[in-house]
């Protein structure tokens, strides 16, 4: 499953990230982020306006802000 299909509040690891689906310059943010495989994250919440963009995804201690195009190219597994 893709990262913007998480149910809110449920652990997950990232298993893969489809890369080149995204333009460097955001890939590599969201790298310095620590958004990479092997990273365990959660869906906190989801935006009421536009197709519930963006996400807020909780990562270690820090809560980031998504897109969800960015969201469906990190494909999760629940833990």
């Amino acid at each position: 499953m893709t990262l913007d299909l998480l149910p809110i509040g449920q652990q997950a690891r990232i298993v893969a990230v489809d890369w080149p689906q995204l333009v460097p310059e955001e890939a590599q943010r969201l790298k310095a982020l620590g958004l990479d495989a092997g990273s365990r994250v959660s869906l906190a919440h989801r935006g009421v306006f536009g197709g519930g963009d963006p996400l807020a995804v909780s990562i270690g201690r820090m809560t980031v802000a998504l897109r969800r195009v960015h969201a469906r190219a990190m494909y999760v597994e629940p833990v």
